[in-house]
């Protein structure tokens, strides 16, 4: 159950300090570093963990702005249950996608969070999205950040 609610079932307003956003990335961290870079421009004092499948791609999202990070599996399995947001390639849903990085259980650990999830597409991890036709990276960005906003919305208001 997300913190927005209450044991009764009751919903409650968060204060924006108290929600957490997690971006995961593996392989150069590239989509991480994109992701916390513009998250971090739209919501400067959002809360942002960098987890990294490895420690490269924490170090990039880390540089990005992130306000802490964490790497490898346990890290990523601990965490998804604690955000109230995950964003990352939507590779990191599957067991051994990024080339392997992604680990069954980190994929069976952010599929199972109660957590949001806004997730780019790729088509380097064989997974094609019936939406439409192939955007430049900058769209699905622009766009991630907008359903991000959404959601402070819901969580907040």
């Amino acid at each position: 159950m997300l913190p927005t609610t209450t044991d009764m079932g009751v919903k409650k307003r968060m204060k924006r300090e108290e929600i957490k956003v997690a971006v995961i990335d593996g392989q150069g961290g590239g989509v991480g570093r994109a992701l916390v870079e513009h998250i971090k421009r739209a919501y400067p004092d959002l809360h942002v963990r960098a987890l990294g499948t490895n420690s490269a791609a924490t170090a990039v999202m880390m540089r990005a702005g992130a306000n802490d990070g964490a790497t490898g599996e346990n890290a990523i399995v601990y965490n998804a249950s604690r955000m109230q947001v995950i964003l990352g390639p939507i590779a990191i849903l599957v067991g051994n996608g990024l080339l392997g990085e992604l680990t069954p259980a980190m994929a069976a650990a952010v599929g199972g969070s109660d957590a949001v999830k806004i997730l780019l597409p790729s088509q380097r991890c064989s997974i094609r999205l019936a939406v439409g036709p192939l955007q430049p990276m900058q769209v699905y960005l622009e766009k991630a950040i907008r359903q991000l906003g959404e959601e402070l919305q819901r969580l907040t208001g």
